[in-house]
């Protein structure tokens, strides 16, 4: 156990164990694998799916009130710290760890089929076009950030602010205690976050290998099969975890900002090749019909059967896979944000990767709908063959077709890479009480982990076992994320702000604050007593 540090037997046992137990089952009976997966998407889809849009709906009301309100101005960490990595870097490394592939693999293909059928109302034509961009934006919109930010936000908390453990555990200290954390309720959590970032992750990996290999089939005549995949997982899950090993300050950093810049070329040259004005005024009317509608698709769910088994295809699949994610993008974008206040966090994980989002869905989900609405059908010929061919379907219609798509699967390369050793990252943290720099062999345990799931997944059942593997893995954790906004509420509020005292947050490690209200409208850190802080079972004056 030296190699992989000091762990905690009991999380790594139960995530571990349930993890290759997964693997061991779907290998040895791959058909009876298959068809549980269909009956637990099917399960949780029909009789769940309204509590994903609800509590996703309560996440992003619940952010923007502590973003106006006084608690903003309470800094993740001591008032004294400032943020460890400049604004720019920070929002680069946090959007390619949380949204790059599966941005890149939707964007083109999710307005194919909206167009085909629009999920909410009857239309065809620019109607059906409007449609599909408006639903597009909502599955990268607020409501998905929000996840996000809700758990980010926690660990952050008390990671820095009440030096606890960076543990899904220490966001629940207010509601049961430390003992409740450091006890068998604080294991099943923290036990229940590393099983759900196995599975996200496991699902981002598959649809990345799909699509890289589409692209290498697409422009190189590659043979596109299970087999290709499975070597892409292989090959990208040794690069990650060297990546992982690295650490955050060189591997993880270099990664994101080539990512950024590399994203950001392909989303110019595609805006300039294309159909420019079109594509600006599709990207100002989105927002202005987003903004109008979003309370309104956002709650939707199909109650009267309109689109029977969309929701659970789309939204309530879109759902499982960003909660899915929260334990480890929200771990590692918690582990970069120290020093930030509680506003800043919010605006650079809620509004900014929004704004970054829909100015390249308007780009590339607007030139496809552009090309159907001329009367081409090679891009949704091609989503028909295989979802993962649209980027490079559309990019065929732009000039440099072989050159912009071989650009396009290094982008999805890299970004593969960086989600991918953030979960690394995080679930060696999860899994050795929280430390900030986890051993070396921690990190390469949880990386084959990672690419041995991801593996089964495509091998058993596709993409629906990947779909299936998000939702069902996650579906616990939406109640984690009700528990957690109860948690900062009974924090932030009543003890930030106001200066009550409650229960369980006596005598932490830590400043405690005075009222804002009483220091007119500014946070003030008072020292603690002497004596009152614990440190390593010995009492310090």
């Amino acid at each position: 156990m030296k190699l992989l540090g000091k762990i905690d037997k009991v999380v790594f046992g139960i995530s571990a164990g349930i993890a290759l137990i997964f693997v061991a089952w779907a290998v040895i009976r791959p058909e009876s694998a298959g068809k549980t997966f269909n009956t637990w998407l099917s399960f949780f889809s029909d009789k769940f799916g309204w509590l994903y849009l609800l509590v996703f709906t309560l996440m992003l009301f619940f952010l923007v009130f502590l973003c106006v309100s006084k608690v903003g101005e309470v800094k993740l960490g001591k008032d004294t710290d400032v943020p460890e990595f400049k604004t720019s870097h920070w929002f680069f490394m946090l959007f390619s760890a949380s949204m790059g592939i599966g941005l890149v693999f939707w964007s083109v293909a999710e307005p194919v089929y909206h167009f085909a059928t629009p999920p909410f109302d009857a239309a065809n034509g620019s109607a059906a076009a409007a449609i599909a961009m408006r639903t597009t934006f909502m599955h990268y919109g607020l409501h998905p950030w929000a996840a996000y930010g809700i758990v980010g936000l926690s660990l952050a908390y008390w990671q820095f602010r009440r030096n606890k453990p960076a543990l899904i555990s220490s966001t629940l200290i207010p509601i049961y205690g430390e003992k409740g954390a450091q006890g068998w309720p604080g294991k099943a959590v923290d036990s229940l976050a590393v099983f759900a970032t196995i599975f996200g992750v496991a699902t981002s990996l598959g649809l990345g290998a799909m699509q890289i290999n589409s692209g290498l089939s697409y422009v190189y005549g590659v043979e596109n099969s299970n087999t290709v995949t499975l070597i892409i997982i292989a090959v990208v899950t040794c690069c990650f975890i060297v990546s992982a090993v690295t650490g955050i300050k060189r591997g993880i950093l270099f990664l994101s900002n080539v990512n950024i810049i590399v994203a950001t070329l392909l989303m110019v040259f595609v805006l300039l090749a294309g159909p420019t004005i079109f594509l600006l005024n599709v990207f100002v009317d989105s927002i202005g019909v987003y903004l109008q509608d979003f309370l309104r698709i956002g709650l939707w769910s199909d109650p009267y059967g309109t689109r029977e088994g969309w929701l659970g295809s789309w939204t309530v699949f879109y759902w499982g896979w960003w909660i899915a994610w929260t334990p480890f993008v929200s771990g590692f974008v918690a582990r970069i944000s120290k020093g930030r206040t509680i506003r800043e966090y919010i605006i650079g994980t809620l509004f900014a990767p929004v704004a970054a989002s829909f100015l390249w869905l308007a780009i590339m989900s607007g030139s496809e709908l552009w090309f159907e609405l001329q009367g081409s059908t090679v891009i949704s010929q091609a989503v028909d063959l295989n979802v993962a061919n649209a980027l490079f379907a559309l990019l065929s219609q732009l000039p440099w077709g072989a050159i912009t798509s071989t650009i396009a699967v290094i982008l999805i390369f890299t970004f593969f890479i960086t989600s991918a050793d953030s979960a690394t990252f995080v679930c060696a943290m999860m899994t050795s009480y929280g430390v900030q720099e986890p051993k070396t062999g921690l990190r390469v345990f949880w990386g084959i982990i990672e690419g041995l799931v991801a593996a089964v997944l495509l091998a058993v059942g596709g993409l629906t076992a990947l779909q299936t593997a998000s939702i069902v893995a996650a579906f616990p954790f939406l109640f984690i994320c009700l528990l957690m906004m109860y948690a900062l509420y009974k924090t932030h509020i009543n003890y930030e702000v106001k200066g009550r005292k409650i229960k369980h947050l006596q005598n932490l490690p830590g400043a405690i604050p005075k009222s804002i209200a009483e220091n007119n409208g500014k946070y003030k850190e008072e020292p603690p007593q002497p004596g009152s802080i614990k440190t390593n079972n010995r009492k310090t004056t």
